[in-house]
């Protein structure tokens, strides 16, 4: 540790303070649903360091009984996923399951506690306690002791390891505007058959040139769907292709060693492989081996937040249970089909709300042979994919990149809060990493 780093108590830099929600039960309807965010503990583990979103809000009733807290705030989980962190971005409430933690400016940068929570967050673990659910409490964060240097240093490494963040962020935001392209393009062709409707209007199908509008019918029939582009079929979303759900957990017989291959559950389709993820040595089947860009579809868990579909953009892992890998039956119809389950989600969702027990709901075989789409002639979806396909690749590339930097940071970062890379040396680090 470097002569400027001394070990301090984070309660010597600013104030920890539990979160707020004190009527029970807490699914009370007239507390959710007015203009107060209200963030849960799932809300700080996906966040990435900075909460930009929100899924759930309270009331005036809500913010009674809890408190909003400012924009700078800390957020550390202390039940379920401990120490997870992560930067208030917009005033918020969120419950005594979370703990909020206000920087002293003059002693402390809020940025740089954060990055420390990331550093350390296993040492904090281990301070938990618990037999059925661990967690930690104030007192427990309160003699938290770490290597802490001069505010301007704090602020400067912060500076440095903020640009990986903002960059990462930029890459995912960039993602999430070419996904809503592709599904806003699959939608019009797909779901409203804008072009057909234009063309049964005697319109030219707007953004569109002749030979593409060319591919379309001017008019409609009648099917079980309703009324569908003439000439088009449909047919169970099922039968466009093979499903092949993960095996048991148990199966892999996990190892502490963090040998062989990661085990996905639905934490690494949100978060990539990290310190969370169970990994196995096992000899294990070649269908449960997902490989780079396979798609996979989420179909157990909460409706709203873990039935969603995704593409593996990591290193060959080994497939859980509750999760199925799509492989499309033609090859050509991989774009189509991805896009195809997406826009499903919401429907997905209400199938898996309808049969919900204790907050968790599922997608079936079953549900899937008896969900019906429109399947449009191969010329069209080949025209889909001249459209469509460099925007997966884009993303592809944006996320490959984004991989890297947080590799990177996180390699990084350690060496730098503890005070044994000095910030120079890991700024040409950095240079000589992305050259």
């Amino acid at each position: 540790m470097s002569v400027e780093w001394t070990k301090q108590k984070l309660s010597s830099l600013g104030t920890f303070d539990r979160g707020k929600s004190k009527h029970r039960p807490r699914d009370a309807a007239h507390l959710y649903g007015g203009p107060y965010p209200f963030i849960q503990t799932g809300d700080v583990t996906a966040a990435g360091g900075r909460i930009t979103s929100y899924r759930q809000t309270y009331t005036e009733a809500g913010l009674a009984q809890s408190k909003l807290w400012p924009v700078g705030t800390l957020c550390i989980t202390i039940a379920a996923n401990i120490a997870e962190t992560a930067l208030l971005t917009f005033p918020a409430c969120f419950p005594d399951s979370v703990v909020g933690f206000t920087a002293e400016p003059s002693k402390a940068d809020i940025r740089y506690i954060e990055y420390v929570f990331r550093a350390f967050r296993d040492s904090v673990k281990q301070r938990a306690y618990g037999s059925v659910q661990e967690n930690i409490n104030l007192e427990v964060l309160r003699d938290l002791e770490f290597p802490i240097p001069p505010l301007q240093l704090q602020k400067s490494i912060a500076d440095f390891l903020t640009l990986f963040d903002d960059h990462i962020a930029l890459l995912h935001e960039t993602n999430a505007t070419l996904e809503a392209i592709a599904q806003a393009l699959f939608k019009s062709w797909f779901v409203d058959f804008d072009p057909v409707r234009a063309k049964a209007e005697g319109r030219q199908p707007q953004s569109m040139d002749a030979a593409t509008a060319a591919l379309f019918p001017d008019s409609f029939e009648e099917s079980e769907l309703g009324l569908v582009p003439k000439g088009w079929l449909t047919r169970p979303i099922y039968d466009m292709a093979t499903y092949i759900n993960g095996a048991a957990y148990k199966a892999f017989e996990p190892n502490a060693e963090r040998r062989g291959l990661p085990i996905i559950k639905i934490a690494e389709l949100k978060a990539g492989v990290g310190v969370q993820t169970a990994f196995s040595d096992v000899a294990m089947p070649v269908k449960y081996l997902i490989e780079t860009g396979d798609i996979l579809f989420s179909w157990s868990g909460n409706p709203d937040t873990s039935i969603d579909t995704f593409v593996w953009q990591h290193a060959p892992a080994l497939l859980n249970q509750h999760i199925f890998r799509v492989l499309p039956h033609e090859t050509f119809e991989r774009s189509f089909v991805l896009q195809m389950l997406r826009n499903l989600k919401p429907v997905f969702a209400e199938l898996a709300r309808n049969k919900q027990t204790t907050g968790l709901g599922h997608v079936t075989v079953a549900d899937l042979k008896r969900l019906h789409v429109v399947h449009p002639p191969q010329s069209v979806i080949e025209q889909f994919n001249i459209l469509v396909v460099p925007i997966h690749q884009m993303i592809f590339g944006n996320e490959q990149q984004a991989q890297t930097l947080t590799q990177l940071r996180d390699t990084l970062l350690p060496r730098l809060i503890s005070g044994q890379l000095r910030l120079p040396e890991a700024e040409k680090l950095a240079e000589q990493a992305v050259a």
